[in-house]
């Protein structure tokens, strides 16, 4: 049976996803999650979920940051990004990070049942009215390098980093994590090697390269 992962933050749209999901997919269970930290909860809790529809900006996850985090931790999950960010530069990043495809938030009922189909069937979905302008335009060899070191950081490494990224000292960052400073601190060692960084500073760039600004108000 299909099972299917909505994560976005507003609860109407939630609400549409759900029914559109319900019905283009017969017999699917479908999730939600309010956040990237609930999605990223629920992905360890069922290793059984087939996709994920993920909003780009949420709480946890500003621009692409919540795709990486996804796609390095669960490869395994297809991940559909829903947004309002819909400038086709953006949509290839998407696409350049792993997502199976994008579905913007001005998209119809029937437009959503047919991307979830698409993507259950192994297949990329863009919108139509995207898809040239997006073809066009060739994949930047720095997102899909920027993409690869931030899969080889565990999930514990990752949170490390997002709370690095924030300001925090290793100190704060264990109380965050209840863990000892020691591990924090070996946690920054890999984090510095395996992003190929050499100080806080620049391990906090690797994550602020993943930002879109705020999206367009869907009125």
């Amino acid at each position: 049976m299909t099972r299917l992962l909505i994560a976005d933050d507003h609860p109407l749209f939630r609400a549409a996803l759900h029914q559109a999901a319900a019905t283009s997919v017969t017999g699917c269970t479908v999730l939600e999650a309010a956040d990237l930290h609930g999605a990223l909860e629920a992905l360890r809790a069922d290793a059984d979920i087939d996709l994920v529809l993920l909003d780009l900006h949420m709480p946890g996850s500003q621009g692409l940051s919540g795709l990486a985090a996804l796609r390095g931790q669960h490869p395994g999950v297809a991940v559909l990004v829903v947004s309002a960010h819909d400038e086709p530069r953006v949509v290839r990043r998407a696409l350049d990070h792993g997502a199976a495809g994008f579905i913007p938030k001005s998209a119809s009922p029937a437009e959503i049942g047919e991307a979830i189909r698409c993507v259950l069937d192994c297949g990329t979905w863009l919108p139509p009215a995207l898809a040239e302008s997006v073809a066009a335009l060739p994949a930047d060899p720095a997102d899909s390098n920027l993409a690869a070191r931030l899969a080889s950081l565990t999930e514990q490494q990752y949170r490390v980093l997002v709370l690095l990224a924030d300001g925090l000292l290793n100190k704060q960052i264990a109380d965050r994590l209840a863990i000892q400073e020691r591990t924090v601190k070996a946690h920054v060692t890999a984090i510095f090697e395996k992003l190929g960084v050499r100080n806080r500073t620049q391990a906090s760039g690797v994550l602020k390269a993943l930002e879109l600004g705020e999206p367009a108000r869907v009125v």
